[in-house]
């Protein structure tokens, strides 16, 4: 999964790049019908079926729209389609597009085009894949209505169909859509409300974005990913300014318009600053220590219990340089605190927090006997190169023999895809990506994965399936505490804290929606 890039800069470097900066009214973007964003990195591939980047995400929500889309509530709430309906038997779900919609390229939108996207998406998504498993028949009826047919019980229909984060189910036209779900494509025509601009595409330097003209939005107003798509600028342009100083000082004095990423240590700061505003993603993010499940001794899951008892959550978080304000307090929800599916269920050994005895007591009973651990320590970015390095410390506190292997990001997740030669590493994924069983790729256990360290549980496997099959939500609720309890006791990976890294913009900017994904329909610049 691609992570923020960024870097870590002490306070003083901090002060001086911001005292450098000019008077917002020196902006150097007076046209009112542009926004300039400085991005989270380079956009590589365009393909957000392909590859589940958050910048390639971001990208797909710019020129793609979605059959379902989630609101600030969390509800899931139509956004292509118009009506739907579902048999008695909860069997046969009927769908029925807007009238009007159209591509990029002015042609119409058909349901054929919805099938074959649906199916493509399917193959890829960790959701999709197990909504595609209970699908008996996916086919269109006329140019505007498609049928799913489920072969067996499945309860979150609706709710796959309008998942937020990476894969999303966007929709392409039929042609771009069958390509192969292992390549990617190379036709950008979309459903969404902005327009690719590939001729003025420059890899490393900026992305276009101009506003679709054949685009039709909902006539309800914008509310978190779903309702009206209402474009009130005329062109958006991302610019990739990979030192985090020189892109300050872009900020700072007025040439870009938002900063998607600015690292934490910059927060406070610009959040001081006058004409300077937060949007702020209301779930946040979920950091995650992944051990390796097939060597030694975090094969065990005593060993991969001692981890749990290892994190301080506030320990870790601070060291990434989030403030108290940016962090939730001690979250032990496995689909995020704050979610529909929070629970505190087999959490409660691990309330009161790090035991650095209990966790060398577990790693003994797990058969440690001094053996070398390699953790995979990233120079970058930094939310993971300091976590690598707080949990290296605590090891070695406990008397574990440490091997800290210093990389790139790059190389490290190549080789976190081998099955040896590594025990743990960190990343996070924000929360829109774990907040429930079906989403939660973290969460899998059904052993296709193994070969490079992924956990193989039938039992929890069972609970998922079990999960995705009801339909009834208060006993979705039971199975959801019955996972998170599983989890607890085989621990597929363990949550080093939830986080929010908000998104900075100009106070000339309004509309702008607290959805952690810089889309910008409903934004105006004064």
């Amino acid at each position: 999964m691609f992570v923020k890039s960024g870097f870590s800069f002490s306070a003083l470097a901090l002060a001086a790049a911001i005292s450098a900066g000019v008077s917002p009214a020196a902006s150097a973007a007076a046209d009112s019908r542009t926004v300039n964003m400085i991005s989270q990195g380079d956009l590589k591939i365009l393909d957000p079926i392909q590859n589940p980047s958050y910048i390639t995400r971001n990208h797909g929500y710019m020129i793609y729209d979605t059959l379902f889309s989630q609101n600030s509530k969390g509800e899931i709430k139509p956004q292509m389609v118009e009506t739907f309906k579902v048999s008695p038997d909860k069997k046969v779900w009927t769908f029925t597009l807007r009238p009007g919609l159209k591509w990029s390229d002015g042609t119409p939108v058909t349901a054929a085009d919805c099938v074959e996207s649906l199916r493509r998406w399917s193959a890829r998504d960790v959701s999709g894949r197990l909504l595609g498993a209970a699908i008996g028949e996916l086919k269109a009826v006329d140019a505007s209505t498609f049928t799913l047919t489920l072969a067996k019980p499945f309860g979150p229909v609706i709710e796959m169909l309008g998942k937020p984060s990476s894969n999303v189910p966007f929709m392409m036209p039929e042609r771009i859509a069958k390509t192969p779900a292992a390549e990617q494509i190379k036709d950008t025509t979309g459903s969404g409300p902005f327009v690719f601009k590939r001729d003025e595409w420059v890899p490393g330097n900026k992305i276009v974005y101009v506003k679709n003209p054949h685009y039709v939005p909902r006539k309800e107003p914008a509310d978190g990913l779903a309702g009206g798509k209402v474009v009130k600028i005329d062109r958006v342009v991302w610019n990739v300014i990979p030192d985090p100083n020189t892109a300050l000082s872009a900020f700072k004095s007025g040439e870009m318009d938002v900063y998607e990423l600015p690292p934490a240590d910059f927060l406070e700061p610009l959040a001081k600053e006058p004409g300077v505003k937060l949007s702020l993603d209301p779930l946040g993010n979920q950091g995650w220590l992944r051990p390796n499940h097939l060597q030694a001794p975090f094969n065990n899951p005593k060993a991969r219990q001692a981890l749990t008892y290892l994190v301080n959550q506030d320990e870790y978080l601070a060291a990434a340089g989030f403030g108290p304000k940016y962090r939730h307090p001690t979250c032990t929800a496995y689909f995020m605190c704050g979610s529909i599916n929070e629970s505190r269920a087999g959490a409660q050994p691990y309330q009161k927090g790090q035991d650095l005895e209990k966790a060398k007591q577990l790693l003994k009973e797990a058969g440690y006997k001094g053996e070398k651990i390699v953790v995979l320590a990233p120079s970058e970015p930094p939310i993971q190169a300091a976590a690598a390095l707080v949990t290296i410390q605590n090891l070695k506190k406990i008397g574990v023999n440490v091997e800290a292997q210093a990389m790139d990001w790059g190389t490290l997740q190549a080789r976190r895809s081998k099955k040896d030669g590594w025990h743990i590493f960190h990343t996070y994924s924000v929360g829109a990506d774990v907040f429930s069983p079906a989403v939660n790729a973290y969460a899998q256990a059904n052993c296709d994965a193994a070969p490079s360290g992924w956990p193989c549980d039938a039992e929890l496997e069972k609970l998922r399936a079990d999960w995705v099959a009801e339909s009834d939500g208060t006993k979705r609720k039971q199975i959801t505490d019955a996972i998170q309890a599983r989890m607890y006791e085989v621990v597929p990976y363990v949550n080093f804290g939830q986080f929010f890294q908000p998104m900075v913009y100009r106070s000339n900017l309004s509309g702008v929606l607290d959805v952690g994904i810089p889309v910008m329909w409903n934004v105006e610049k004064k």
